[in-house]
């Protein structure tokens, strides 16, 4: 398991220097993790809702679906109860669904006229049998992306919610 801040100067940074030099990288969360299991398999946990509720959110929390429609345009509205009681609103426009290589989303509160928090991006990339996820989220300035680092604990909830992918994906796989 790797999580890299992009804001960290590293040489994956330097990957996209262009992308490095036009701002957007002190405004980024790059998470990676590589999954014992077939792209096909991964990408199918994101994207079919009866596999996405089982996973999606760190350890302890649980998700009510107001709707979910997986498609460009499509809108995933719902709840995530903490374990704390509190309840969190979210709401996704997916703006890009590349069969198995991409999903983007816009994601934001479910509230009325609250803008988009960040731009998420997810690559799955075929490595040997193997699926490497990629998720790259974007905030408006660096600003937000340290208060969710800091305050909403972004990448240990990012952990959590990938560690509970992997053991969706081994149930997935054994009943395959």
């Amino acid at each position: 398991m790797r999580f890299t801040l992009s804001y960290q100067l590293k040489a994956e940074n330097m990957a996209n220097p262009k992308e490095y030099m036009n701002g957007s990288a002190d405004r980024e969360l790059l998470i990676t993790r590589v999954f014992d299991a077939p792209r096909e398999l991964v990408f199918k946990a994101w994207t079919d809702p009866k596999h996405l509720i089982h996973w999606w959110g760190p350890k302890g929390f649980t998700n009510t679906i107001h709707e979910i429609d997986i498609r460009p345009g499509g809108v995933w509205r719902f709840i995530m109860h903490g374990p704390d009681g509190v309840d969190y609103p979210n709401r996704m426009v997916f703006t890009e669904i590349v069969r198995p290589e991409r999903i983007a989303y816009d994601h934001g509160r479910d509230e009325p006229g609250n803008p988009t928090d960040f731009q998420m991006k997810v690559d799955f990339a075929e490595q040997a049998g193997k699926t490497k996820l990629t998720m790259r989220m974007t905030f408006k300035s660096a600003a937000e992306r340290d208060k969710v680092v800091k305050e909403f604990g972004a990448i240990q909830g990012a952990n959590q919610t990938l560690d509970r992918l992997a053991e969706q994906l081994k149930k997935m796989h054994q009943n395959a």
